[in-house]
């Protein structure tokens, strides 16, 4: 690690294939694992992370989810509803991450599964 982290916002979203624990599970935990990996984060250096879901997604708590992952034991976790806007990609998770991170490391917003349309630009 070379000099002093910055705080750092990270953005992220994918869907669910269905309103189930079972799905809502694992495009969490998909999207949370990418998250970690892309930007190389420890769990000492993640803050907090919001999600917030679509409407049509009630099946179970994004956060709760989060919150089994090792070494996310003091990262702060918040579940919201997405705001409803005609149009919307339906069964969508949406989070709002927040890290330290090395300066020089570009940071890098999963967007998976069909949230990949939302920003072309920043799916892989």
């Amino acid at each position: 690690m070379s000099g002093p982290l910055q705080l750092r916002a990270l953005r992220g979203a994918t869907t669910a294939a269905a309103n189930t624990c079972e799905a809502i599970d694992a495009a969490v935990a998909e999207l949370v694992a990418e998250l970690v990996e892309r930007n190389g984060l420890e769990g000492e250096r993640v803050v907090s992370v919001t999600f917030s879901v679509t409407a049509d997604l009630d099946a179970c708590f994004p956060a709760a989810i989060a919150r089994r992952r090792q070494g996310w034991e003091q990262v702060a976790l918040l579940d919201c509803q997405q705001m409803a806007v005609a149009g919307d990609l339906p069964r969508c998770i949406r989070l709002l991450a927040h890290a330290w991170m090395e300066p020089q490391r570009p940071a890098c917003h999963p967007y998976l599964r069909e949230a990949s349309r939302l920003r072309p630009d920043r799916a892989s």
